[in-house]
């Protein structure tokens, strides 16, 4: 999560977190945890809608049961449409949904730090990578479009946390780099922030969390590759 895969995202910062205390409600909040444990303990790939409603993984009819909100729609699916093969829904509705709700979360030590998760990224591009970055380049490297960049380049370097550079051969060219302040604040926000999702994925165990992230890995591989395809 702290390199967040993903198509440019133009908004800026689509909800900085909102108050709460996750001690209480958990890192997904409430009920979205219980629906998010639900899903990783019981999770298999979907079968094929010509199986039948009672053994799709849509509900406690078969397949373990799953009850998340996307077996309730595949359920719905099934019933209006029972011809169809609904199993793309099991995975990929499941994807977009856990992306919505990690992105309604409560990232705890980012908030305390005054950040964004966009900002977030962007910092942590800075810091990871080693060296100055022009500003393109930190949109590929956070995939996001050069607008967002833009504008999150400005807020952070008011903040003292990012500084530009002028190119001296080319002057439409800018160099951005951490300040100390900047490299104080990433150094110190990242080992927080990486406990905090820790914490978020602990409804797996260790080795379902590396199986999850090689089949992961490997769908998004073929995501990039098919996506390059298609700009060639």
């Amino acid at each position: 999560m702290t390199a967040t895969q993903g198509q440019p995202v133009d908004g800026d910062d689509a909800g900085r977190p909102a108050g709460g205390d996750e001690s209480v409600r958990g890192p997904l909040g409430g009920g979205d945890a219980a629906q998010a444990r639900s899903a990783g303990t019981k999770a298999t790939p979907g079968r094929p809608a010509s199986q039948g409603a009672g053994t799709q993984a849509g509900g406690a009819q078969g397949d373990g049961g799953r009850a998340d909100t996307v077996a309730a729609v595949v359920r719905q699916w099934q019933d209006v449409r029972p011809e169809l093969d609904t199993g793309p829904v099991e995975i990929i509705g499941r994807v977009n949904r856990c992306a919505a709700l990690l992105q309604q979360a409560e990232d705890a030590p980012l908030r305390r730090a005054g950040l964004s998760r966009a900002e977030f990224e962007l910092l942590g591009a800075l810091r990871r990578t080693g060296h100055e970055l022009t500003p393109g380049e930190l949109a590929r490297e956070t995939f996001s479009s050069g607008t967002a960049v833009t504008k999150r380049v400005r807020a952070l370097t008011e903040r003292g946390l990012v500084e530009r550079r002028g190119d001296t051969r080319d002057r439409r060219v800018a160099h951005l780099s951490l300040s100390e302040a900047g490299r104080t604040l990433i150094d110190g926000v990242l080992p927080e922030q990486l406990a905090y999702e820790s914490a978020v994925l602990a409804a797996l165990d260790a080795d379902r969390q590396d199986e999850l992230a090689g089949l992961l890995s490997e769908l998004l591989s073929r995501l990039e590759e098919y996506t390059r395809a298609l700009r060639v």
